[in-house]
């Protein structure tokens, strides 16, 4: 028989109303897959939010339990690599897109998609990273294989103050870049410098308007998190030879641009996808983000939040909000 558990649900009707709402649900319900996690942790992310409103571009079936986030212990497992009581997690994969998610006490997924839970790092801990912060951490490695130094100038982070925008502020400090966080709440400007920017400005200052095809060159790196012009604006203002990591859409997913950064500042635009890495670079991330890169004070960025409170987030998160990241106790 199977265990009772609460889970986000997310209906949608013929008119596309959406509701969310807190049920009971029984692992029966779940698919069939290697391993049975009980959840303790889950966090909020953009994709999330999109899948509890309704985003078919993001899941294609409702009703559905999103959370592409997820750490606890294993239940019950039908392969060797994973025995009841180890500790893993599992982020930027199918899971919560097309899959139920870790809005819910118990989730079941493939072994392939699991990553044991690094020494170094809690549960929890794991969750204020999440997908956004391995995101932030994609892209900070994607910089530095394209050549991008410290000692070569400043490194640009649009969307300074989302979940992946904030940790890699953090992460290219930790790094010894000088950082430039632009942002369209000022008020966080304090946040921003706790992490590490040396220089904190209003996201205007980085979004041109003047369809110019080349801007003054200012940037050896860039990460941008928002798309559309504010992508554009950092391409064209790069330095010879540096690099752009983009990895969000949240403003456009258009690109108004010419060549001419590419062909006459050999500019690197680097797409960076948090579902592509392998599983053994998954590991040395992880790793890196429990070592290394582990942020001092993790806590300064994380609301806890349950179940229960996930419905208003979502809300927030849409309407550009949402500061930082949200962690979700299942406990």
């Amino acid at each position: 028989m199977g265990r009772s558990f609460r889970a986000l649900w997310v209906e949608v009707d013929d008119a596309n109303q959406v509701t969310r709402r807190v049920m009971q649900r029984s692992t029966d319900d779940l698919p069939s897959a290697d391993v049975l996690v009980r959840v303790q942790y889950s966090s909020l992310n953009y994709k999330d939010a999109l899948s509890a409103n309704g985003n078919r571009g993001v899941t294609r079936k409702y009703p559905h339990t999103p959370g592409i986030d997820a750490a606890g212990l294993v239940e019950a497992s039908t392969v060797e690599e994973y025995r009841p009581g180890d500790a893993v997690l599992v982020v930027a994969d199918a899971m919560g897109a097309n899959w139920p998610g870790g809005f819910a006490q118990y989730i079941r997924v493939p072994a392939g998609w699991l990553v044991r839970l690094p020494p170094g790092l809690t549960a929890r801990e794991s969750m204020a990273f999440g997908t956004a912060g391995f995101t932030a951490a994609l892209c900070v490695e994607r910089l530095q294989w394209a050549g991008v130094r410290p000692e070569q100038g400043d490194v640009l982070v649009t969307g300074a103050t989302g979940g992946v925008g904030t940790i890699a502020v953090a992460l290219l400090a930790k790094e010894g870049f000088r950082v430039v966080a632009a942002t369209g709440k000022p008020d966080q400007a304090g946040l921003l410098r706790g992490l590490g920017a040396a220089e904190v400005i209003h996201r205007d200052a980085v979004n041109d308007a003047s369809g110019k095809p080349l801007l003054s060159a200012r940037w050896a790196g860039v990460v941008d998190t928002v798309g559309g012009n504010y992508l554009s604006s950092a391409i064209r203002a790069v330095r010879p030879g540096g690099a752009v990591a983009a990895c969000g859409n949240a403003a456009s997913p258009d690109l108004p641009l010419t060549v001419f950064p590419f062909i006459l500042r050999g500019v690197n635009l680097l797409g960076v996808d948090a579902t592509l890495p392998d599983h053994a670079q998954r590991v040395r991330l992880w790793n890196r983000l429990a070592g290394e890169w582990k942020i001092d004070d993790l806590d300064r960025l994380v609301r806890e939040a349950t179940l229960d409170d996930l419905d208003g987030l979502v809300s927030a998160m849409l309407r550009g909000e949402q500061v930082g990241r949200v962690v979700v106790n299942l406990g």
